[in-house]
C-alpha cells in the first residue's frame, strides 16, 4: 500500500513571498526628495531661519561686532551678558514690566476670551433663537474687518465711560475675539455628534449641563487653538495699546520695542545719553518671541492630547 506522505509546509513570509506579476509595491519609495520640494524646503529654510539665526547671534554681539563680523557668527558670552545688563538697566529695568504687562493683558483676556467665546460658538451652533443668523452675519463681518479700523470707535466707547489709561482699556477689546466665536461654531456644528447630546438630555441633563459635561471635554482641541490664536494676537497686538495708553510704564512689550528703536542711534540721532544699541535691541526682541513659543508649545501638547481623545476603544 503506498503510504501518503505529506511535506510540512512552510511559513512564508509576507514582506519575501512572490508577488503575482505586475503587481506594484505598497511600500513608500525612501529615494531624493522632488526637486520641487527641495526648492520650497530651501526657499523657507532662507526667508524664516536665517533671520531669527541672525537675530539669536546679534545678541551675543557687540554693536561693533555686529557691523564688522560675518552675520552668521557668533560672538561671546560676555557680551550677551553686557547686552543683558544695559537692557535691564534702561529705564530702570522697564523691560522687565514691559513684559509683565503684556502677560497682565493677555493671560486675562485670554481667560475671558475662552469663558466667552466658546459657549458664544455652542449656542449659534445648536440652539434656536431669534436673530440667531444675524448674529452670525454679524459675527463673519466684523472677524473679517482689519483691527485697525476699530481703534477710533474703541477710542472713542472707552473714552466715554472714562476708561481710557487703564489696563481694562485693553483686556477688554483684546477679549473681543469673533474669529474664536466662528471656529467654535463650526466644531460644534460639524464635529459633535448630536446622539451623544440627546442622551445626555435624556438622562436629565439641563442644557449647561449637556455643555458642561459633554460638548466641553470634547471640545477640547477647540479650546486650545482658539486660545493659542487669541494670546498671540493680544501678546503682538501694537497699534491699540499704542493708541490707548498715555504712560511708558503701561506698554505692552510690543510697544516697549518702539520705544527702544526711537532710542537707537543708528534710527534716531537725536537720541541723547539713553542709547540703546543694536545687539540690545535685538536681545530684547528675543524676550519678547520667547514667550510665544513656550504657549505655543504647551497648546501643541494639549491639542493633540485632545485630538486624540476618544480615539481608542478600551
Amino acid at each position: 500500500m503506498p503510504t501518503d506522505v505529506r511535506q510540512p509546509v512552510q511559513a512564508r513570509d509576507p514582506a519575501t513571498a512572490q508577488r503575482p506579476v505586475g503587481a506594484r509595491s505598497t511600500r513608500p519609495r525612501r529615494g531624493v526628495p522632488n526637486p520641487l520640494s527641495a526648492a520650497v524646503l530651501a526657499l523657507f529654510l532662507l526667508l524664516f531661519t536665517l533671520p531669527v539665526l541672525w537675530l539669536v547671534l546679534a545678541a551675543t554681539k557687540t554693536d561693533d561686532q555686529l557691523v564688522r563680523d560675518h552675520p552668521l557668527s557668533f560672538g561671546s558670552w560676555q557680551a550677551l551678558l553686557a547686552n543683558w545688563e544695559a537692557l535691564t538697566a534702561f529705564q530702570d529695568r522697564v523691560i522687565l514690566q514691559w513684559l509683565g504687562n503684556s502677560a497682565l493683558y493677555s493671560f486675562l483676556a485670554l481667560a475671558i476670551t475662552l469663558c466667552v467665546v466658546i459657549p458664544a460658538g455652542y449656542a449659534l451652533a445648536l440652539t434656536e433663537f431669534r436673530g440667531r443668523h444675524t448674529l452670525l452675519v454679524a459675527t463673519l463681518v466684523v472677524m473679517l474687518m482689519p483691527n485697525a479700523t476699530l481703534v477710533v470707535s474703541l477710542f472713542l466707547e472707552l473714552n466715554a465711560v472714562g476708561l481710557i489709561g487703564s489696563m481694562w482699556s485693553i483686556i477688554l477689546p483684546y477679549s473681543f475675539y469673533p474669529f474664536g466665536v466662528y471656529l467654535a461654531y463650526i466644531f460644534f456644528s460639524t464635529a459633535l455628534p448630536r446622539e451623544l447630546l440627546d442622551a445626555a438630555r435624556l438622562d436629565g441633563c439641563s442644557e449647561f449641563g449637556v455643555f458642561r459635561r459633554v460638548a466641553l471635554p470634547l471640545a477640547a482641541p477647540v479650546v486650545a487653538l482658539v486660545g493659542f490664536l487669541s494670546f498671540v494676537s493680544n501678546w503682538t497686538n501694537y497699534f491699540l495699546p499704542y493708541v490707548l495708553l498715555p504712560a511708558s510704564d503701561q506698554f505692552p512689550v510690543q510697544v516697549g520695542l518702539g520705544e527702544l528703536l526711537n532710542n537707537v542711534p543708528q534710527f534716531n540721532p537725536t537720541v541723547g545719553e539713553l542709547a540703546v544699541q543694536r545687539p540690545q535691541l535685538a536681545l530684547a526682541t528675543l524676550l519678547a518671541i520667547v514667550p510665544v513659543l513656550v504657549v505655543f508649545l504647551f497648546s501643541q501638547r494639549f491639542l493633540v492630547a485632545g485630538m486624540l481623545a476618544g480615539a481608542t476603544k478600551e
